[in-house]
């Protein structure tokens, strides 16, 4: 389904009656209402970043829910797409804290290649309509994501940006992990606390310590 060891990873839940029922429901949304991202790219996410090449979490809630903007990244827009205002923000803290000027896109694919987890709870989403597929039953699968990722033996960073992330903080119980969080890059919330928490850093500090190859947060274009 996935491609890569997430589906052994995942196997019994791909496999399992209620997984299936659920998608059905998915897909009947899909058919009756313009959602996002395609439905080819609902799990872009683990896709991109392997269960075992995974180095960092960025969790985010749930995908833009304007025209041509989400493919299954958390805070990513897809290339040609105005960059949203928390992305600006994130590309903001990223060059005060690493010195990288902003990328002139929003995609962040190349993050998702060098091991960044670009993980929204929610999977799906209405055209217009934000939060609207929030009770479908996606946390049931995301939350489990996030306890299989906690089981790793190798350190991963989990960075939780605003309460709704925050919140998953309870599933991160393994001592090996470290877990950055803070305000949300959203400009209602960036000013009181995002800017200056210097979560790039901190994450490849972390990493380095424990002798795993940082992540390039340049993205190259």
């Amino acid at each position: 389904m996935i491609g890569n060891d997430w589906d052994i990873v995942l196997k019994s839940v791909w496999n399992s009656e209620g997984f299936k029922k659920f998608m059905s429901n998915v897909k009947k949304e899909y058919d009756t209402h313009i959602c996002y991202p395609s439905y080819d790219n609902i799990f872009n996410a683990l896709k991109n970043t392997s269960y075992k090449n995974t180095k960092i979490v960025i969790l985010g809630q749930d995908p833009y829910h304007g025209e041509g903007e989400a493919h299954g990244l958390s805070f990513s827009v897809q290339k040609g797409v105005k960059i949203p205002p928390s992305l600006q923000n994130i590309y903001k803290e990223l060059y005060d804290n690493l010195k990288i000027e902003p990328s002139k896109y929003g995609d962040l694919t190349p993050w998702a290649k060098e091991g960044v987890l670009l993980l929204n709870s929610v999977l799906s989403v209405r055209k217009d309509e934000p939060a609207s597929h929030k009770d479908l039953g996606w946390q049931l699968l995301t939350d489990h994501i996030i306890k299989l990722l906690n089981l790793k033996e190798e350190p991963v960073v989990f960075i939780l940006w605003g309460n709704f992330a925050r919140e998953k903080k309870k599933y991160i119980t393994n001592p090996k992990h470290l877990i950055i969080e803070s305000p949300h890059p959203s400009p209602f919330s960036a000013r009181n606390g995002f800017f200056g928490s210097k979560p790039f850093s901190k994450a490849n500090e972390f990493l380095k310590k424990n002798n795993i190859k940082e992540v390039n947060f340049k993205l190259p274009y």
